[in-house]
């Protein structure tokens, strides 16, 4: 078994999937049911997507506690599962389970929520736009687009941090 242990893989699996749980529960059964780091992030991603589409000339106004309007639109709504937090465990979890030095990692996993969030603000700004020209081109690139570009940019940090910073022996080329 302790053979077993020693693979990197099996390591990273393991690791990963207690991580994982434990994120989930925490997340069900304590965070959520508090809301308020949900609502800081929200507020955060609808405030910095509001700075950028005036800096772009669009006059906005949030209604209810999370909807984000460009002036005659019917707005975006950001629910809990949209506000990133998933994604920022799922990306944390990859790189804490990964073997490498913890440096790096106290490092690398900032910055990566940092970026995710980054694209989520540009993701809720490009569909406050696309809702002005057509509702049903902002739910197709709500579901399908901007799902795809997110997780793509996820996997291109992981694969950063695995190419450059774990500590995964890499086979050599003859």
């Amino acid at each position: 078994m302790k053979k077993l242990w020693n693979e990197p893989i099996i390591r990273f699996l393991a690791v990963g999937f207690f991580l994982y749980i434990t994120w989930f529960a925490l997340y069900e059964w304590w965070i959520h049911p508090m809301q308020w780091v949900d609502k800081i992030i929200i507020d955060n991603t609808i405030a910095l997507s509001r700075i950028i589409l005036g800096c772009l000339g669009y006059a906005t106004e949030i209604t209810g506690d999370r909807t984000l309007r460009i002036t005659g639109t019917p707005g975006l709504f950001i629910g809990d599962s949209c506000n990133g937090i998933s994604l920022f465990a799922l990306f944390s979890i990859f790189i804490f389970a990964f073997p490498g030095k913890s440096i790096s990692k106290i490092i690398f996993i900032p910055v990566g929520i940092f970026l995710i969030h980054l694209m989520n603000v540009l993701r809720v700004t490009v569909l406050a736009i696309i809702e002005t020209y057509s509702y049903s081109w902002t739910e197709f690139n709500h579901t399908y687009t901007f799902t795809i570009i997110i997780y793509i940019c996820i996997f291109l940090m992981w694969l950063f941090w695995v190419n450059k910073y774990s500590s995964v022996k890499k086979p050599s080329r003859s």
